[in-house]
């Protein structure tokens, strides 16, 4: 038997997501692809191997599951779940970056 994990518990518990509420919003919204098919249910049962697409605050995250976590723990922890895919024309360790400057906020020069 192959071992699955709940969509939403898994994006929580790689910290992906504050929280798992956060998460399962994004999945009901239609915002995550698995294996390029878009998914609207939390409760979808992913495996190792699978490819997931998904927004992550301004940015588009491309990931492949490596592992299944058994709890949420600290993120050198999590990050050994998954790997990051290179999307095709964008900027290498960067998916689909924000179009800011980086300067942060602004004030008004008055």
């Amino acid at each position: 038997m192959t071992a699955t994990l709940r969509l939403d518990k898994w994006l929580w518990q790689t910290r992906f997501y504050k929280t798992r509420g956060l998460a399962q919003r994004m999945c009901g919204a239609g915002k995550v692809r698995i294996n390029n098919r878009r998914v609207r249910k939390a409760h979808y049962a992913l495996k190792a191997g699978d490819i997931l697409t998904f927004p992550q605050g301004s940015c588009i995250r491309v990931v492949r599951i490596l592992d299944l976590p058994e709890r949420r723990g600290p993120a050198s922890e999590a990050q050994r779940c998954y790997e990051d895919v290179e999307i095709e024309g964008a900027p290498s360790g960067k998916h689909l970056p924000p179009s800011q400057d980086g300067a942060g906020r602004h004030k008004n020069k008055s």
